[in-house]
């Protein structure tokens, strides 16, 4: 592994339940606990680079004390020889020293860097900073572009302190489906465990190296499934008996007088049983290269969490998986990392003629095949158990930068949405205006009039995302929250294709059609509709949008739709209680347009259209 990798071994592993790094309480406050860690990492950063520069100012100075000592000794011989061994010595040990701190200045980097992400999501400064996920977007997904599921200022970007792309991939997977209720109850209780281990994040946050891409990820998958070469272990001691023979054959001819046949002789039989297996070692030592350089993170990752001891059902399950071979997977990997350091020194030009010598390629491809034998079945299971713990503990970061956000109530069966104090959880707490909201029997669904900027695309993106953290497993934004197994559909954010020619009302149409048959499934579905059929004339889009939402409600769905149009409110009586009017509304206050987004019950009495234009400069 590289020097970046290593810095974590020697990291103490702490349990889910200890304190931060900072030695504060996990009862402090978040954001004093990242205040005292930031202060401290930074103190430590200063230290050891200070410790960084003075080692390498030394080692500059030992390196011309050496010059001079070896010119005097073997150049002008004015002293002895042997006066050349103390520098040599100091300069050694001042490299091997300057390292060691190279690598704690490394550390106290990362560990400052996580105190300042932690504050930059804190202080809603994290919007562009983190993984957006971008490359998980998907414009036919039910809902992830109209709520703001990936891209810069995303629920994945903050969520995502996931660093493995397994990780990560669990994570997305999570946003974007829903799991069932007893998945979700699991999840819950292993993220409150979790949330508490902040001394475990931030080991999981530094560990390992960068080197973990998809294509990486594949190629160990293929490395580790591929059929075995043939190097059986029975190989392995015929080799060790070759390379003995050898050496002892070399022995004989530099201490007795037996001569070199013995030692050709020795060579021959030991290149032949080389060049057999040729053909099959080969492929062994260069397919091994490129997913040791894909474990370094899993690795060090794998090492923070294999020695916990869980109480959650689900995490002790996982790490059930991870003890499968009567040897940590961690101590598995870096055994594999040695064996392909192993295989790497025959290219050394001084050791090479050695390694030859020894069957050093044959000795190393078959180390590695039986390390794939015993352990590559297990990889997969090794590395998916590591992902899913790193998404669980996203959550718990989030839970526990989040303490006032309760987990939802999940409810086994029937269709419901009970939200009190309900806010947006992209939003700062601080501006982020709470309202309650129910669905269920009656009614099944709102329709939300208001005017311009008033709060209606929010609070339906309030409740989608919402819905999203909770059948994911996580905290969400609210003082209470009751949801049942549901399907979230949603029309917010639509857009026309010049390259497709779809115009705007045809993607609404699309998007409207999809939304159907999604309300068809079970479970039920919930709708997010924002100014439905807004692209056509007021005509159609009362008959249509009445049409949607009676087929919507006879399947059984919840949901919300907006309107401008005071004339998609007039379904709402005959609808027997099926869907009820809400709306928000605004002020005008000295020439001002001021909001308090403030959910109400009835149809909205006024509008701020023309105010609006006529705060802008128009003449209306």
């Amino acid at each position: 592994m590289s020097d970046t990798a290593n810095i974590d071994s020697t990291a103490p592993r702490k349990m889910p339940s200890d304190t931060g790094q900072s030695g504060a309480s996990t009862s402090a406050a978040p954001r004093d606990v990242y205040d005292a860690g930031l202060a401290q990492a930074t103190q430590d950063e200063t230290r050891w680079k200070a410790r960084a520069g003075l080692a390498s100012n030394l080692r500059l100075a030992c390196f011309a004390a050496l010059l001079f000592v070896g010119w005097m000794a073997f150049g002008t011989h004015a002293i002895s020889r042997s006066w050349a061994a103390l520098p040599t010595i100091g300069f050694i040990a001042l490299i091997i020293f300057h390292d060691r701190v190279l690598r704690q200045e490394a550390r106290a980097i990362r560990i400052r860097r996580f105190y300042e992400d932690g504050l930059a999501r804190l202080n809603n400064e994290w919007a562009g900073r983190g993984d957006d996920g971008d490359r998980y977007r998907d414009p036919s997904h039910p809902y992830a572009e109209d709520l703001d599921v990936f891209g810069p200022g995303s629920m994945f970007e903050l969520l995502a302190t996931t660093r493995t792309t397994t990780g990560c991939d669990r994570l997305a997977t999570w946003l974007c489906e829903a799991a069932e209720p007893e998945t979700i109850r699991e999840r819950q209780q292993a993220v409150t465990e979790l949330r508490p281990g902040l001394s475990m994040r931030l080991e999981m946050a530094i560990a390992g190296d960068e080197s973990d891409s998809a294509t990486q990820q594949e190629a160990l998958a293929r490395w580790a499934t591929a059929p075995a070469a043939g190097l059986s272990a029975a190989l392995r001691f015929v080799a060790i008996a070759l390379s003995s023979c050898s050496l002892g054959a070399l022995a004989l001819w530099f201490f007795s007088e037996s001569g070199p046949v013995p030692f050709a002789l020795a060579v021959v039989v030991q290149g032949l049983f080389a060049l057999a297996l040729r053909s099959r070692v080969q492929p062994v030592l260069a397919a091994a290269e490129t997913p040791v350089g894909a474990l370094a993170r899993t690795a060090s990752l794998l090492g923070c969490v294999e020695d916990a001891e869980f109480s959650s059902t689900l995490l002790a399950r996982l790490n059930t998986e991870l003890q499968t071979t009567g040897r940590p997977p961690s101590g598995e990997l870096d055994a594999l990392q040695k064996l392909v350091d192993r295989r790497d020194s025959r290219n050394n030009q001084f050791f090479a003629p050695i390694a030859a010598l020894l069957l050093w390629g044959t000795h190393a491809a078959i180390s590695l095949e039986c390390w794939r034998a015993r352990c590559g079945p297990r990889l997969a299971i090794w590395i998916d158990a590591a992902g899913e713990i790193e998404a669980l503990s996203a959550f718990a970061g989030y839970a526990y930068e989040h303490p006032q956000d309760p987990f939802p109530e999940i409810l086994d069966e029937g269709s419901a949405f009970e939200g009190e104090a309900l806010g947006h959880p992209l939003l700062p707490s601080d501006r982020c205006k709470r309202n309650d909201l129910s669905l269920g029997s009656l009614p099944q669904a709102l329709v939300m009039s208001g005017s311009n900027m008033s709060g209606k695309s929010t609070m339906l993106r309030t409740v989608g995302c919402n819905t999203i953290l909770a059948l994911a497993g996580a905290p969400v934004r609210a003082t209470r929250l009751r949801v049942s197994p549901l399907r979230l559909t949603a029309s917010i954010r639509i857009v026309d294709s010049l390259q497709d020619g779809q115009s705007h009302f045809m993607a609404e149409v699309t998007r409207l059609r999809q939304v159907v048959e999604i309300s068809r499934g079970d479970p039920k579905a919930l709708f997010l509709l924002d100014e439905i059929l807004h692209g056509t004339n007021s005509h159609d889009r009362l008959i249509g949008a009445e049409a949607v939402l009676k087929g919507l409600i006879a399947q059984g769905a919840l949901g919300i739709v907006t309107t401008h149009d005071l004339a998609l409110t007039q379904m709402v009586p005959a609808s027997k209680g099926q869907m009820a009017n809400v709306h928000f509304e605004d002020h005008l206050q000295d020439g001002v347009m001021e909001f308090d987004y403030a959910l109400r019950q009835g149809v909205v009495e006024k509008s701020n259209a023309l105010e609006l234009m006529r705060s802008v400069g128009l003449d209306v």
